[in-house]
């Protein structure tokens, strides 16, 4: 049971980025998924998660309207895209998977976890 997540790297205030949680070993379509980031210093928060049905979704205050979720099947890969990026995102983003029905912003449901991909947002 593996995850791991890419498409971090260095983006202007403004711009968008599209994170990928892959998976291997088990379906994506089995667990509720959420993204994670840790910025230095500061605690891990929840930023946005959407349940295996797709049902229940939750997103940071300061995600909303900015962040989405997405799911490929055929890929076994969950997205987040994320629109007028703000430097206050700049962080280790990871994401995170629990057999839950439902959305929650607390990590310790979370059993598996990716290594993490890091995201810049500067000028």
């Amino acid at each position: 049971v593996q995850l791991q997540a890419s498409g971090g790297g260095l983006v202007r205030p403004g711009e968008s980025l599209e994170l990928s949680c892959a998976a291997s070993g088990f379906s994506l379509d089995e667990f509720t998924i959420a993204w994670f980031r840790q910025a230095p210093g500061k605690e891990r928060e929840g930023v946005s998660c959407v349940s295996n049905s797709g049902s229940s979704t939750y997103y940071l205050d300061s995600a909303k309207g900015r962040f989405s979720n997405s799911r490929d099947k055929a890929k076994n890969t969950v997205y987040l895209q994320i629109n007028t990026m703000k430097p206050e995102d700049t962080a280790v983003y990871y994401c995170a998977a629990a057999r839950l029905s439902s959305c929650t912003g607390n990590k310790n449901w979370y059993s598996y976890w990716g290594q993490g991909t890091q995201v810049t947002v500067s000028s």
